[in-house]
This record gives C-alpha cells, sequence and structure tokens, in this order.
C-alpha cells in the first residue's frame, strides 16, 4: 500500500469536506439555537478527535441537522435560545450525548442502537425534515417574528406578507439551487461554498439590510471551557440518551452502506466510541451536539478517501479557518436558510413512509403516530421517539404473545407442533392452547410434543411445557418431546429431562428450527 497516495487522498478529500463543513455547521448552528459561529467550533475539534476512534474510513462527524432539531427540542424549554444559559446548557447537552455514547460502546452494547424500527425512524425522519423545513421559513422569507415555537413562527411569518423581504427569498431560492446544481455539475462541486461567497460579495456590494449572522470572534483554538452549568445535568439525561441513540442512527447506516459498497467491516462499538468522544470535545469547546453526516460522508467517499484520517483533515482544515472567521459576519441569514433547506429536502419523500401501509399495517400505524406526535410535539420530538419505541416494544410482545399449534393424528398418538415463540409472556396462552386441544382427543393414548416450529424458548416456556407434559402424564399418557431444535437442547435437557428425546441427544434430521434459550 502505497502510504503517501492514501495520505495525499485523505488531505484532498477531508478539504473538500470542511469546503461544504464550514457554511453547514454555521446553518446547523442557527437551527439549535445558537450564534451561528458555534458550528465552527462543532466542525472543528470533534472530526479531528473522532477520526483517532473511527472504524469507518469514510464517516464524517460534526454538526447535523436531525441533531440541532433533537438539541433544539431539548434545549429550548430550558432557556431563551441565543442566550449565555442556552449556549452553557447546549454544551451541557454535547456532554450527556458523549457519556452516553462512549458507555454504550464500552461496554460493548452497540447494538442498542437497534432499538429504533424502521417504522419509527422512517416516519420521524419524515416528520423532522417537514419540521427542519418550516423553522426557516421566518429565514427564508426574512421576517422576525416576536412569538416563540417553530410553528408559531412559521405561521407568524407566512401571514406576514407585508413583512417579506423579496431580497431574502431570493438569496434562499438561489442558495438551494446553487446546492443542486452543483451536484449537477459534480459531485464535490462546492455549490455551499459558492452561495456563502455570493451572498457575503452581495452584502458588502448591495448593502444587504436583512437579518446577518453578525460578529463572529476570531481565535487560533476553539476556547476550553470545563465551567458548564453542572447543575442543569439530570435535565439533560434523557434528551441526551434520545438524541445518542437516535443520531446514531444516521451513524450507523451511513457505515453499513459504505462498508459494504467496500467489502469492509465496520464496528459499532468503535463508532459509538469516536462519537462519544467527538461529543464530549464539543462540549468543552462549547459547541452542540454532533454526530454523523450522509451527505458529507458521501463527498469524502467521491473524493477519494482512503482512511479515516480524512476527518480529521477536515477538522484541521475548520480550525485554520478560525482565525479568519470574521469574514463570515456579514453573510445574510438566509443563506443559511437556504443551506438547511437544501440539506433536508431529500429527506421530505413520504414514499418510505408510504410503502409501510402496503407491507404491514401494524407498523404503518406505529409510523403514522410517531409521524403525528413529532409534528405535534415539535420542537420536543424527543418524546415522539419514546413513544414510537413504547409501541414498537408493545406491539412486538403482543404479536409473540400467541402460539398457533397444528394438530395431527396418528391411530392412538397425538401429534401437537407449537408455531411461535414459548416465553414467559406467551407460557400461558400456549399452555391453555394445548391444553383446549387435548381435551378434544380423549381417547388418545400418546402424546408427542413436536417443537420444529418454535422460534424461541425460555426458562418460563421451558417450566410451562414440563408441567403441561407431567399432568399429560398423570392422566395416562406417555408423553414426549420430538424434533428439538439444537438451541433448544441444554434448557430442555435440563428442565423436561424426562420427556427430552433420546437420552438428551436429538435424533439426526430433527434440527430444522432455530430455537434460542
Amino acid at each position: 500500500m502505497d502510504r503517501s497516495r492514501d495520505w495525499t487522498a485523505d488531505v484532498l478529500a477531508g478539504i473538500s469536506v470542511a469546503l461544504v463543513v464550514i457554511p453547514q455547521s454555521m446553518a446547523y448552528a442557527e437551527l439549535a439555537g445558537l450564534p451561528a459561529y458555534r458550528g465552527l467550533y462543532a466542525g472543528a475539534l470533534p472530526p479531528l478527535v473522532a477520526a483517532m476512534f473511527a472504524s469507518s474510513r469514510y464517516l464524517q462527524t460534526g454538526p447535523t441537522a436531525m441533531t440541532s432539531l433533537l438539541a433544539y427540542g431539548a434545549l429550548s424549554s430550558a432557556a431563551t435560545p441565543g442566550t449565555n444559559e442556552y449556549v452553557g446548557l447546549a454544551a451541557l447537552l454535547a456532554v450527556v450525548v458523549g457519556v452516553t455514547r462512549l458507555a454504550i460502546g464500552v461496554i460493548g452494547a452497540g447494538n442498542i442502537s437497534y432499538l429504533l424500527s424502521r417504522a419509527v425512524l422512517r416516519s420521524f425522519t419524515l416528520a423532522a425534515a417537514v419540521i427542519i423545513a418550516a423553522s426557516q421559513v421566518p429565514a427564508v422569507l426574512g421576517v422576525s417574528p416576536s412569538r416563540h415555537g417553530v410553528w408559531n413562527r412559521a405561521v407568524d411569518s407566512l401571514t406576514a406578507t407585508g413583512a417579506w423581504s423579496g431580497v431574502a427569498l431570493a438569496l434562499a431560492v438561489l442558495t438551494v439551487a446553487s446546492v443542486y446544481l452543483g451536484r449537477r455539475i459534480h459531485a464535490l462541486f462546492p455549490g455551499v461554498l459558492v452561495a456563502v461567497i455570493a451572498g457575503i460579495i452581495y452584502s458588502h456590494v448591495g448593502g444587504y439590510a436583512g437579518p446577518q449572522i453578525g460578529p463572529v470572534p476570531t481565535s487560533i483554538l476553539p476556547p476550553l471551557q470545563f465551567d458548564l452549568p453542572w447543575s442543569g445535568a439530570v435535565s439533560m439525561i434523557v434528551p441526551g440518551v434520545i438524541i445518542a441513540l437516535v443520531g446514531f442512527a444516521e451513524i450507523a447506516s451511513v457505515s453499513q452502506v459504505y462498508a459494504e459498497r467496500e467489502k469492509q467491516l465496520w464496528h459499532p462499538n468503535r463508532e459509538f466510541i469516536s462519537q462519544g468522544v467527538a461529543n464530549l470535545a464539543a462540549g468543552f469547546v462549547g459547541a452542540f451536539p454532533v454526530g454523523g453526516s450522509f451527505s458529507r460522508s458521501s463527498v469524502n467517499y467521491v473524493a477519494g478517501a482512503k482512511t479515516r484520517m480524512a476527518g480529521a483533515v477536515t477538522g484541521a482544515t475548520v480550525l485554520l479557518l478560525l482565525p479568519f472567521a470574521g469574514v463570515l459576519s456579514p453573510l445574510p441569514q438566509a443563506v443559511l436558510g437556504g443551506i438547511v433547506v437544501a440539506a433536508v429536502i431529500k429527506l421530505l419523500d413520504p414514499r418510505p413512509f408510504i410503502e409501510l401501509w402496503r407491507i404491514s399495517l401494524p407498523q404503518a400505524l406505529i409510523g403514522s403516530l410517531t409521524f403525528v406526535l413529532t409534528l405535534v410535539l415539535a420542537p420536543h420530538v424527543e418524546y415522539a421517539v419514546i413513544a414510537g419505541i413504547g409501541v414498537s416494544v408493545l406491539v412486538h410482545i403482543w404479536r409473540e404473545q400467541y402460539v398457533r399449534v397444528d394438530v395431527d393424528v396418528d391411530g392412538a398418538t397425538l401429534i401437537l407442533r407449537p408455531k411461535g415463540v414459548i416465553w414467559f409472556a406467551s407460557a400461558p396462552t400456549f399452555r391453555n392452547a394445548m391444553a383446549a386441544t387435548l381435551a378434544m382427543y380423549p381417547n388418545i393414548d400418546r402424546l408427542e410434543i413436536e417443537l420444529s416450529g418454535i422460534g424461541r424458548v425460555d426458562l418460563n416456556g421451558a417450566i410451562g411445557l414440563r408441567e403441561l407434559a407431567t399432568h399429560a402424564t398423570e392422566s395416562g399418557l406417555i408423553v414426549a418431546f420430538g424434533k428439538v431444535p439444537p438451541n433448544a437442547e441444554r434448557i430442555l435437557s435440563r428442565v423436561c429431562t424426562d420427556y427430552y428425546p433420546h437420552n438428551g441427544q436429538v435424533a439426526p434430521g430433527d434440527t430444522d428450527a432455530h430455537v434460542e434459550r
């Protein structure tokens, strides 16, 4: 392997991503309710430290639209956006997210991220995209509504037609067009950066009088701060855990896509660790929670990144910009609004959500509930995620509570073939079904229970099987188990010793099912 060639490719890819993350990070900071320049802090040190621990060579860490929305939802009820208190709590939230992800990675519980079902994730993503787009209406129209709340501000801005700024709207539209036309020219064309430069030039030349970013502090390094409002840590735990899990869905998706495309392994636990240290870094430089960006990771991939050090180059490039960040001060906020809208347009695709209705009615209902709650509860969208996960678990339990029993009679032998999962929640209904079937055949003298159709059996299920067999034996029947799957051998051979086939050995050909202990 040519290390110098890899390093050159990583530098070019990292700089290419930095040209995108610089304007995006400021836009996402505004979305999170923070001064735009705080986004530069989130785009500098976090990707630099994440690269040291990441397993995916293409994943680019930094501010994302989804994470920024979740952060705004968690913080907006605790403090006034833009104030020093709000900024401090945002940094504290990033630390909570970092500790959570780091803990999950260290204990090896990376698969916990899969608690988010596709129904919940698809529906939440669509609703969140709608909310993000609505949150940018004031900036796009150049209006400064007095009321708080995403929907209140959007409605007030849309109805105040006399206050609309044609220039702001034109800047936002041109920004979106620049992003999409740039992608048509080439995947690496910095359409976002072009829009930012054009916006700054227009502010200087055209004397733009609308809302601008305003003063941007300049420094060689982001200021480290450990004096966070630690007294508010308890209130940040729930939203911090939600952001840690929900935000990881995009990280996992990015890593999985490119791992499969390049035939490489990626490790969820290592990514949890890398994202944990990235959020700790974000918190201690006064930024806000960060995650993995699909769009910037795509740029990284197309630009030819060879190792995870491309992410470090991105962070280092943003760091080098900080002393000159003051040139961004006159940038119109309408341009930032256009950047955010351009970033979420792809997410406004209802087809994955509609597809749920064709595939599964229960999952479609879960998705619809998540979608509606996300819109209604905005900006506190974390509660919609909790509700979606809770209902998903309940539906899963409900579906696994029932066990179907197929019946066959061979002379005086009754053969029962249970289908489903035998665990503590389904064991009572399973026993009732088996007992009812036995009552329908009073003239048999032998009972065989074939377990090849069982998907899983736990201790409660095994005890239920033993008690059923014991009662049948006491009534004068000969009872035996058959076709016991391999993963059930241990528990059934211990709990149901008297009925276990072949002295604890499964007969050849009788291993046609998969059962977990």
